[in-house]
């Protein structure tokens, strides 16, 4: 759950990598950072928090150079603290080098403890630093044979931006878990996580990255290699139920439409005889339209949220009920009072909030609440960038359709199932990644036998 960037020899690369993350901003908030390049040095900022918080124009300007990379980080691996904000930088027998990273790479640990053995000082708990390891201790001559010998060690989700003295290089794994995209502006090229980041800086989306391929991008243009075999495609399919934005085009497929199609499809396997249909938003919302579309009730948005929650607030010392949620949430009761509503969302994981929220549509006076969900049941955590709870807390992974409906006190239960995701994102299951669905996993996952381990798992707060 990253969003990563590259400009190209652009007078104001800085400035457009600050933009490109600014619209990446969904895909990560805990930091950002940018990297540029210079009269062949590499320049860093890197900040906690989100962009427009952590970069200022006095920043930027101390940011020179043509190229730039960017990232925007939420933590699945290692802490949340300034070390492990990207890009990293560091200098080797090679010169200087920045990666940004988007994904997660299941071996990580094991291939680290190994380092470790040999000698390897780690300065970060990520799994992007043992990337830069293995680079600096390639024997290839050139930066880019050594990034592909070195990601050839590692298994799991990568897409990655490098920087290095006169060259932009980008990446997509084998499997494509993790979208990547290349686009053109002002004559230059850029990449970035999704094509919203384009549309902010006026860039033209020329296409994706496909899986398995290296771009190196320098002064004579933009050169693909496929350094790696074929292998099954596994493109995740929770960046369209939740991650990406509506405006992105992701995977070759408007993820707007994807969002409604999931809605209409929701109807046709779980119709509700409702009064209106209510989204949880955010990205609830298009699917709520498809729903509402497909059903032929009226579509309301009878939650409002609160865009500017932050990441602490001042709690009142007497108990107000489902106080939590309240901050995010609040009922329009005018559209819910006395009437039978369907519930959209997204997913549901824990189960704890879908309860609160239900909750509060009965106190706001609707009569039945039907909650209908755009995805199938969640019953296996993500190993490969998505931020999922371990499985004693999915709610799936241990209680029935009817045991969760109780639990969340809702009339009605229904999920989207796995046949119609696919219908809806025009894919086939053995085309996209579905472990959080069906507990398979197209990259098998290590044993756990290494101490290493615990450095990659976030700490409990």
């Amino acid at each position: 759950m990253c969003g990563i960037v590259g400009i190209f020899g652009h007078p104001e690369a800085a400035n457009l990598a600050y933009l490109g993350l600014y619209a990446l901003q969904h895909r990560g908030q805990e930091s950002g950072g940018i990297v540029t390049e210079s009269g062949r040095s590499l320049h860093r900022r890197a900040k906690m928090g989100l962009v427009a918080d952590g970069f200022d124009r006095k920043i930027l300007k101390d940011l020179p150079g043509e190229c730039a990379i960017g990232h925007v980080r939420y933590s699945t691996s290692g802490d949340t603290n300034p070390a492990n904000a990207q890009p990293f930088l560091l200098q080797h027998h090679r010169g200087p080098i920045a990666v940004a990273h988007n994904g997660n790479l299941v071996d990580a640990a094991v291939v680290r403890a190994d380092l470790e053995a040999d000698g390897s000082i780690f300065q970060t708990t990520t799994d992007t630093e043992t990337i830069l390891h293995l680079v600096a201790r390639s024997k290839a001559a050139d930066v880019a044979d050594a990034i592909t010998e070195s990601l050839g060690q590692l298994h799991g989700a990568f897409s990655l931006v490098f920087l290095v003295p006169g060259r932009l290089i980008a990446v997509r794994d084998p499997m494509g878990f993790r979208p990547l995209s290349l686009g053109k502006v002002d004559g230059t090229w850029v990449v970035a996580s999704e094509s919203c980041a384009f549309d902010l800086i006026g860039a033209e989306y020329v296409r994706d990255l496909e899986r398995g391929e290296m771009v190196v991008i320098d002064v004579a243009g933009v050169h693909s290699f496929r350094p790696w075999g074929p292998e099954r495609p596994a493109r995740c399919l929770f960046e369209h139920v939740y991650l990406a934005r509506p405006d992105s085009k992701l995977f070759g497929h408007s993820v707007q439409r994807v969002r409604k199609r999931m809605g209409a499809e929701l109807w046709e396997e779980h119709p509700a005889d409702v009064d209106v249909v209510i989204p949880v938003p955010d990205s609830g919302v298009y699917a709520g339209m498809g729903y509402a579309n497909a059903s032929g009730r009226p579509f309301e948005m009878g939650l409002v949220r609160n865009h500017y929650v932050g990441r602490t607030f001042i709690e009142p010392t007497q108990q107000i009920r489902n106080f939590g949620v309240r901050v995010k949430l609040n009922p329009v009761r005018e559209l819910m009072r006395g009437r039978r509503i369907a519930l959209i969302d997204d997913s549901l994981v824990r189960g704890t909030t879908s309860k609160k929220i239900v909750q509060l549509c009965r106190e706001a006076g609707a009569t039945e609440v039907h909650v209908r969900i755009s995805c199938p049941p969640t019953v296996a955590p993500c190993y490969y960038g998505i931020d999922t709870p371990v499985r004693d807390e999915l709610i799936a992974a241990n209680k029935s359709v009817h045991e969760i409906r109780d639990f969340i006190g809702a009339d009605s239960l229904g999920y989207l199932s796995l046949d119609g995701m696919t219908r809806a994102a025009e894919t086939k299951e053995d085309e996209v990644c579905t472990a959080c669905w069906t507990d398979k996993y197209p990259v098998a996952l290590p044993p756990a036998q290494s101490e290493q381990l615990r450095l990659f798992e976030k700490t409990k707060r």
